[in-house]
């Protein structure tokens, strides 16, 4: 888990890559420069494809600021691996990417740009000109590496790029890379969560989800925090989880344990890590803990945000408190959600059932249903009813609205 020194260090690149540019001047005035990058190449790592190139390289990241060179670093890529930091003397030396360091920062955490040229400087095999006047061995020897090394030069760069630009990968692809079932397997939610999540998208969220994957496993699990990471490219991902899984900690990724059935526990977490801008259930999927998760929860998403309900079909499943008639779902997940259609439409009650709105009559705003998926939205839900003053029986409604007419 970060410390809060790492955490607001964090929160400061986050917000003056989405301002002006006094923003990130200050920024630099402020904290280490070295530092700032340091925050850079973890989150290039974490976004880099898996390399494809069968020759390993070092892809060298020169950074500067107001006309000072920083301390360069060295990314080795090669097949089989995740790029990682290197030392200078681990492979061949491909490329030399420069950027200003205000640049970078906007790269990785401000708004996407669709832009990708005229940020960043290149430079092909940066060193074998110093040795172009040798002769011999070591003439043959630079003249070697470049041929060997041409196509994982370009395979190379384009991975650690793919890494730092600002364009974001489609939600589908990331639900690939990062092995989830979110897409192509058992599910096929990312359109849905494309198409509900991309408003978010630019914005320095705080996101949720119950449920971090792999049970007790210790190595399996994990892939939608990363890829919730790298599709909020500005968020902090929070995964909660019964089982621990701190073994997923990493730059703005927090994991927390606990019990999503445990109502108080939930509150301690949302007061401590929220208000959240979107929370996603994809837990246990019993009925009871979908259902106290929610009630426990939705208070704590800010307005204007989102709640979602994953796997649906458990409401039908005996095993998970569910009930295979549709007509006795009151206690099921889709109980649920059926209810909160009423309470969208709460101010169309008569008065004289003596209904009292309650929390989700006042707060939901708008509902949507997929297979095995709901978005459940937050707000004011406060429009005002249809007035009291107009008729409740049809052939009265017709008479008076024909009389106006006349």
């Amino acid at each position: 888990m970060a410390t809060s020194v790492e955490t607001a260090l964090l929160r400061d690149i986050i917000g003056a890559a989405g301002g002006h540019d006094a923003a990130l001047k200050d920024l630099v005035d402020r904290h280490s420069p070295a530092d700032i990058t340091r925050v850079l190449l973890n989150e290039i790592t974490s976004r880099c494809p898996a390399p494809v190139n069968d020759a390993p390289v070092l892809v060298e990241l020169a950074v500067h600021t107001d006309g000072t060179a920083l301390e360069p670093h060295y990314l080795y890529v090669a097949k089989g691996g995740p790029v990682r930091p290197a030392g200078r003397d681990e492979a061949f030396i491909a490329m030399r990417v420069e950027y200003d360091l205000a640049d970078l920062v906007r790269e990785l955490f401000g708004p996407v740009r669709e832009r990708g040229a005229g940020v960043r400087g290149t430079t092909l095999f940066p060193y074998v000109a110093e040795t172009s006047g040798e002769s011999g061995d070591d003439a043959a020897s630079g003249a070697e590496h470049i041929g060997t090394h041409f196509l994982a030069a370009q395979q190379g760069t384009e991975t650690v790029l793919a890494g730092c630009h600002s364009r974001k990968p489609d939600l589908s692809e990331l639900a690939s890379r990062y092995l989830t079932p979110k897409w192509g397997s058992l599910h096929w939610f990312t359109p849905h969560y494309d198409r509900h999540f991309r408003d978010y998208r630019n914005e320095p969220v705080r996101v949720l989800e119950i449920g971090i994957g792999g049970y007790k496993h210790p190595e399996w699990g994990g892939g939608s925090l990363r890829m919730w990471r790298h599709f909020f490219h500005r968020g902090e991902i929070y995964g909660l989880d019964i089982v621990d899984k701190s073994h997923f900690d990493g730059q703005r990724i927090t994991t927390l344990q606990g019990d999503q059935n445990d109502p108080e526990y939930l509150a301690s977490i949302a007061e401590e890590y929220g208000p959240f801008d979107i929370v996603i259930d994809d837990g246990s999927h019993i009925n009871e803990h979908v259902r106290t998760s929610f009630q426990a929860l939705f208070p704590y998403v800010r307005p204007g945000g989102l709640y979602v309900v994953e796997d649906l079909w458990t409401a039908y499943w005996p095993g998970f408190g569910g009930n295979e008639d549709p007509g006795q779902d009151s206690a099921t997940s889709l109980g649920l959600i059926k209810s909160l259609i009423d309470s969208i439409q709460h101010e169309e009650r008569p008065a004289a059932s003596g209904h009292r709105p309650g929390y989700a009559d006042r707060n939901v705003t708008g509902l949507h249903v997929y297979h095995n998926l709901a978005f459940i939205e937050k707000g004011t839900n406060a429009e005002g009813g249809i007035p009291a003053w107009i008729p409740r029986d049809f052939d009265t409604l017709v008479a008076v609205s024909s009389g106006g007419a006349e």
